[in-house]
């Protein structure tokens, strides 16, 4: 017997759990975007020569301000700290990104560190998705005081997650580390399924009607 060589994603065995509470998605919608391209990155960002390497390699500067994100083609930049961000990218371009940050950023005092390992993204969207995260965050999630290009680190469902809104739709970007991500699934689809009853949708039917 051979060994699989296939990769599978810490989510893999949810898609039609998803599509299933993504059924209306008007007002939810759930997805992994598995093999999220994840660097860590630390330097001086009050030194203009680690801003423009930075910016020379990804496309923009990391950014100052607290909880927020910039972007350049593909490519976010997520505030995690004074002196550190997250660098996300498609799928599997850790290693480029980390030996090109590298390069870039010799002979200046810096830390990079490929973590695409490490936490998988759960995305969701819909006019529910505010709704969805209130019931299990602390933040105020109200399109007033968290639309793009906020970020956050805190908890959800008692799950410790970076949350990232990338448009103001809403679309939410829950980066989770992969022990704790069935368990986040789960909590966000029965979250969503009680916004659903709420408005007295069988999201169920709803889904076998369309399948």
């Amino acid at each position: 017997m051979t060994a699989s060589t296939e990769r599978l994603s810490p989510l893999a065995a949810w898609g039609e759990r998803f599509a299933r509470a993504s059924a209306a998605p008007q007002h939810f919608a759930i997805r992994e975007r598995s093999f999220t391209t994840q660097v860590n990155l630390r330097g001086d960002a009050r030194n203009p020569a680690f801003l423009a390497a930075v910016r020379s390699m990804v496309g923009c500067e990391p950014p100052a301000a607290p909880n927020t994100f910039n972007t350049g083609a593909q490519i976010a930049v997520i505030w995690l700290g004074p002196d550190e961000w997250l660098v996300v990218d498609r799928p599997d371009h850790g290693e480029g990104i980390a030996g090109n940050l590298r390069m870039a950023l010799a002979g200046m005092p810096h830390s990079v560190t490929d973590v695409s390992a490490a936490r998988t993204v759960i995305e969701i969207a819909g006019t529910d998705a505010r709704l969805v995260l209130a019931k299990g965050c602390p933040l105020d999630v109200h399109a007033s005081a968290f639309s793009p290009p906020r970020t956050s680190q805190t908890l959800l469902a008692k799950a410790r997650v970076l949350i990232q809104c990338v448009d103001a739709a809403p679309v939410f970007r829950l980066f989770v580390l992969d022990s704790f991500a069935n368990y986040l699934a789960e909590w966000l689809t029965d979250a969503a399924a009680e916004c659903a009853a709420s408005r007295g949708l069988d999201i169920d039917r709803i889904a076998t009607r369309l399948a």
